[in-house]
């Protein structure tokens, strides 16, 4: 195998590896088992990644997180903890810490001024944990509300 076509190969395990923390950025995915799959040794991993991609894998996730969470103050009405739970974040300290780190300002604040730029009406919290959780209203007609009560005739 020539040097270039290790090189692409290389390019190729990192996306790779790169496109999983992005489609799991709530799992506590190791950096050691992302290694693994991309075939290098955990240090080794790190120094690629952060060669190709400018930041190391754990600081792209956290980036990621606070990504996701910039768009959940945008648009849903959840508390900065919920929000905090639902991008992966184990601990509201962490949570904060990295998202002032990353845009300069507090989830709360950070909400504050997406609210006074305007933009459209937050989503209902309990709508977005249930679609969250993968519950979608109106997946089983068991769970369905009865058009009219059982034993009523019709008007």
């Amino acid at each position: 195998m020539s040097y270039r076509q290790a090189d692409v190969t290389s390019l190729r395990m990192l996306r790779m590896a790169r496109d999983r923390i992005d489609r799991d950025y709530r799992e506590e995915i190791g950096i050691a088992a992302l290694a693994r799959g991309a075939g290098y040794s955990r240090e080794h991993f790190i120094r690629a990644f952060r060669a190709a991609y400018g930041e190391t894998p754990g600081r792209y996730r956290s980036r990621r997180r606070v990504e996701r969470a910039c768009e959940l103050l945008r648009s849903a009405n959840l508390t900065v903890t919920e929000i905090c739970w639902m991008v992966g974040f184990s601990s509201v300290g962490t949570f904060s810490a990295r998202f002032r780190e990353l845009t300069g300002m507090s989830p709360t604040g950070y909400r504050a001024e997406a609210a006074r730029q305007g933009g459209p009406a937050p989503i209902p919290g309990c709508f977005a944990l249930m679609w969250e959780t993968g519950l979608r209203a109106g997946a089983s007609a068991k769970t369905a509300l009865p058009e009219k009560p059982p034993g009523r005739p019709a008007a």
